[in-house]
């Protein structure tokens, strides 16, 4: 007699699906991932965002669904929000002061809801621009948001390549935004969100402060918080939160209504109950000592690489990093950023290309990679090998003959071995 239906395992199922994410699990096992954007999320949350939550549908809000059958589910994101807000209310007499949003699909719907609630189409709209280290929501060309709204990006400083707040206050005083973006997504500096507020109040615009990339190191109290000082937060759940792939959304009181309404009905349908689970557990986590302990060593992980590359002549923008991530020129290596990380991935360390600021090259064949550190430092990697990646990517800069790359591939994953990556069964 053969398994019921609907309950016989994946590998039975849909070999092929279940072999390629064997493939992915020792990939992710084997390599050393420094994506800036991704991390090792928990056995507990993989298991909470794959559970029976993805079968309910629950359009609404807790005790105002449009659906029946919500008992479990008005718990679940209650939860969340109830952990998130007192994860990230610290800063406030009253955490109780911090609305929560755990709807959003992921970070870029949470901020095309912050565009909804607070701006009509064509208003102006203002955030660092993409090639600076912005990311695409905060108005850039080819995203909606640039083409709906009125977009003013501002930039770095040529010389230093950090924010030029004086920029940022001229522009804002000529073009009168409407909202005013304080985030970025390739900038590795501290985000000086009370010099923001004051810009934004002078002006009368919304300001909002994207941590998608930060929000763990926000959260452990390894990078300043923006609570308290911009009107709305927002950001994805994974990253250095190490959560499934959700948003979220915090803001003051007075802009609850606003939010809430732009997320559901304004953007979305149902939200992913499953992911409102994972969001839950990753916030019950990520208020463990142990997270603090994981989030410090994110950020001297990366100023201990940063340290190590420079010694070997690499360039960074900004010269060093105050977060999580590296931004590295490879002009003076004389390599391409592509061919660069398409030669680091074959000897196991996975990056992404990435454009500079000021880059005379073309976006798709830029100058520089972007690396982060939340990965591997999940893994418990520290200083020492933080060194010895520094050895393998300067000799993949130098070489990118095969039979070398295949060696530190070798290299890496006996390195990797020693350190289990949390989430895998591998």
């Amino acid at each position: 007699m053969g398994t019921p239906a609907g309950r016989a395992p994946l590998a039975e199922v849909d070999p092929d699906i279940a072999s390629l994410i064997q493939k992915e699990e020792r990939r992710e096992a084997d390599k050393l991932r420094l994506i800036a954007s991704e991390n090792y999320a928990s056995r507990a949350v993989l298991e909470a965002s794959g559970s029976c939550l993805t079968n309910k549908y629950s359009e609404g809000y807790a005790k105002k669904r449009y659906y029946e059958g919500q008992q479990i589910i008005d718990e679940v994101e209650e939860l969340a929000k109830a952990r998130l807000r007192a994860l990230f209310g610290k800063p406030l007499s009253d955490p109780n002061e911090l609305h929560v949003n755990v709807q959003p699909y992921s970070g870029s719907p949470a901020n095309l809801a912050v565009y909804l609630a607070f701006l009509k189409p064509n208003e102006t709209v203002m955030g660092l621009g993409l090639p600076a280290g912005g990311h695409l929501t905060h108005g850039h060309t080819v995203s909606i948001t640039g083409k709906y709204f009125h977009s003013v990006p501002y930039g770095v400083d040529k010389t230093t390549h950090r924010i030029d707040l004086e920029e940022v206050r001229k522009l804002a005083r000529e073009h009168r935004p409407k909202l005013i973006w304080c985030g970025t997504t390739a900038y590795p500096r501290t985000l000086d969100f009370a010099a923001f507020r004051e810009i934004a109040d002078e002006v009368g615009a919304i300001l909002a402060a994207d941590i998608a990339h930060i929000s763990g190191l926000v959260a452990a109290g390894v990078h300043p918080s923006p609570v308290g000082i911009a009107d709305v937060i927002t950001s994805t759940t994974h990253k250095t939160l190490r959560g499934p792939r959700g948003g979220m959304i915090l803001c003051k009181p007075a802009h609850a209504a606003a939010i809430d309404r732009a997320v559901f009905p304004g953007l979305q349908g149902g939200p992913h109950n499953h992911t409102t689970a994972g969001i839950a557990v990753a916030a019950r986590e990520a208020s463990e000592p142990t997270f603090v302990d994981y989030a410090k060593r994110v950020v001297s992980n990366a100023k201990a690489l940063a340290e190590a590359l420079v010694s070997r002549g690499f360039s960074l923008v900004t010269g060093g990093t105050d977060n999580h991530l590296l931004l590295v020129d490879m002009t003076p290596k004389n390599i391409g950023g592509k061919p660069y990380a398409q030669a680091l991935d074959r000897a196991g360390i996975v990056c992404n290309y990435n454009a500079i600021p000021f880059d005379p090259r073309k976006p798709m064949d830029p100058s520089g990679i972007r690396i982060g550190t939340p990965a591997i430092s999940s893994r418990g990697m520290g200083a020492e090998e933080m060194k010895r990646l520094a050895a393998w990517m300067d000799e993949v800069a130098k070489s990118q003959d095969p039979a070398v790359l295949d060696r530190i591939a070798a290299e890496v994953k006996e390195m990797c071995a020693g350190f289990p990556a949390p989430g895998l069964s591998v």
